[in-house]
């Protein structure tokens, strides 16, 4: 019989480039983990930089940075064996690597053998592929060291069962979108089933620029059963013991898993606050227009941050309904945010009585609809600059995919609470905050879209209906698919050929979009770049 292994799975929010403070948050966790009786501690890819560190791994300091860092892991490491991730410079070739450190001596070093490069991953600008398995010996189990991407193939697994592993540890940075928990967890069943082997999957939390990590991290037995799965969106230390190959949790092993709606929106809320908080901003301001948009940015940003760092105000003009002012009066009333109405009507007139000359015998056309998001714009950076709180934008990747928002008016901020969420997903995320507390008013969410720039103006006058546009938008952008394929799928061509069109023409308009929470597979950033000048036509 062999000995018992108590293992301490840590979940941790890391802050990319603060590689002393990574250091010492994973002093501080193996500390704790070792008065918890835990024998080994595993932690994330990359703990010690953060991921993803990208241009921070080119740095000439970097190296030094590490060996410093290491030997702080070596000191923690008297009274706990600890599993760390951190870059390694080997005869000035960059791996990603996973070592075990125990008692000063580092026991064995891995280097990650498949280094993603689709998405939002560029692994191959800065590192080389990794060529051998590590298998450790440890208080008589044989660990087996796997990093992150390494488990999507069957290589790295086999090639360290093979070498005698009997148990697999997967250190993560794996990015959330719906659906990639049971994609991971299938994954990780897939394995053990394989390999009559436990596996251990560590992942991170929390937001880093547009990328969110839920955390998530779980326990697979070698008979395949889920024997741990760790709470999403928070930092948490889990504990499982090992013994005679058989894996099972020895703290809370919550295996309740949330819907998705409430994932999503636990995604959103992440997102906002860690990217506000890491960048120090003292808080956020926003538009409240009445809509809808800007009625579940606001409801994300209180959550995120507390009502008490949200500055929301309302910037109405002529065509701004009474209803709109109310709605929006009643939700930073309900919330208790910071509320105020500042009128753009008269810097709207000094700034067409300013072009009066240059619009004499022209007509009336979108150039006046951008001038009122545009004084809105100036209105909310200059409040940003004066108080120091970050503009929070509020437009859904609907409107961002076909270009109906205004550069430097709505597009103005910092961040974009929903700038990977489609439309109908907005409803459906406002229905779902209502259900936890009433806060968004019920006609906000019933009334036909409008952005309010024109007289009795809707998004359906010059759109297909949203459930419409959505899944024309999720075919073309999320899945790639050509015009012909949409159509034959039973969508209007005109509308197929108007909505691709709108997409391609205005890359222009994303490339100068703040960065926001990445929730999808294929999100507006990192994961597309497609050349804004360019001669490609669709439906050719």
């Amino acid at each position: 019989m062999t000995q018992s292994l108590n293992i301490a799975l840590a979940q941790c929010n890391f802050l990319v480039g603060d590689i002393p403070g990574n250091t010492t948050l994973i002093c501080q966790q193996a500390a704790e983990a070792a008065v918890a009786g835990a024998d080994l501690i595993v932690f994330s890819e990359l703990a010690l930089t953060g991921y993803p560190p990208e241009d921070l791994l080119l740095r000439p300091s970097l190296q030094r940075r590490i060996d410093t860092a290491l030997e702080q892991i070596a000191a923690a490491s008297s009274e706990i064996a600890i599993a760390i991730g951190y870059p390694w410079m080997d005869n000035d070739v960059l791996y990603n690597c996973a070592a075990v450190w125990y008692r000063g001596e580092e026991l064995g070093r891995y280097a990650k053998q498949y280094l993603p490069n689709y998405q939002v991953f560029d692994e191959k600008r800065y590192f080389t592929e990794g060529i051998d398995s590590c298998v450790i010996p440890f208080r008589g189990h044989q660990l087996g060291l796997t990093v992150c991407e390494d488990v999507w193939f069957d290589g790295p697994v086999d090639d360290a069962v093979n070498a005698g592993a009997t148990l697999i540890l997967n250190l993560n940075a794996s990015p959330f979108h719906m659906g990639k928990l049971e994609e991971r967890v299938e994954l990780m069943q897939r394995h053990a089933t394989r390999c009559k082997v436990p596996l251990l999957y560590v992942n991170q939390v929390g937001g880093q620029d547009e990328l969110v990590f839920d955390g998530s991290s779980f326990a697979i037995s070698a008979e395949a059963h889920c024997v741990l799965q760790m709470p999403s969106w928070q930092s948490a230390l889990g504990y499982v013991q090992l013994q005679d190959q058989q894996l099972s949790a020895i703290s809370a092993s919550q295996l309740a898993r949330e819907d998705d709606l409430a994932s999503l929106y636990q995604a959103l809320v992440l997102g906002v606050r860690d990217y506000v908080n890491k960048n120090r901003f003292p808080g956020v301001v926003l538009g409240l227009s009445g809509g809808i948009d800007s009625a579940l940015t606001l409801a994300i940003a209180a959550d995120a941050l507390g009502p008490e760092r949200v500055r929301a105000v309302m910037m109405p003009f002529t065509y701004t309904s009474d209803m709109s002012k109310s709605d929006a009066s009643l939700q930073a009333e309900a919330m208790g945010v910071r509320y105020e109405s500042i009128s753009i009507e008269p810097m709207y007139r000094e700034f067409m009585a300013g072009l009066s000359d240059n619009f004499a015998g022209l007509a009336v056309d979108t150039t006046e609809e951008n001038l009122q998001s545009r004084c809105r714009g100036v209105l909310l950076m200059a409040l940003s600059n004066k108080t120091g709180y970050m503009v929070l934008t509020t437009g859904n990747k609907s409107e961002m995919a076909v270009g109906y928002a205004t550069l430097y008016g709505d597009m103005a901020g910092g961040y974009g609470a929903l700038k990977d969420v489609y439309k109908t997903k907005v409803f459906a995320l406002a229905d779902y905050r209502n259900s936890i507390s009433p806060i968004i008013p019920q006609r906000v969410i019933d009334r036909p879209p409008s952005a309010e720039l024109a007289p009795d103006q809707k998004d359906e006058d010059s759109l297909p209906p949203y459930p419409v546009l959505d899944s024309i938008l999720e075919r073309y952008i999320e899945h790639d698919d050509s015009a012909d394929s949409i159509i034959a799928a039973g969508y209007e061509r005109e509308d197929v050929m108007r909505v691709i069109r709108l997409v391609d023409v205005t890359e222009y308009k994303r490339r100068q979009a703040p960065i926001g929470v990445r929730v999808t597979r294929r999100g507006f950033g990192r994961d597309r770049r497609y050349p804004v000048t360019n001669g490609w036509k669709a439906g050719v």
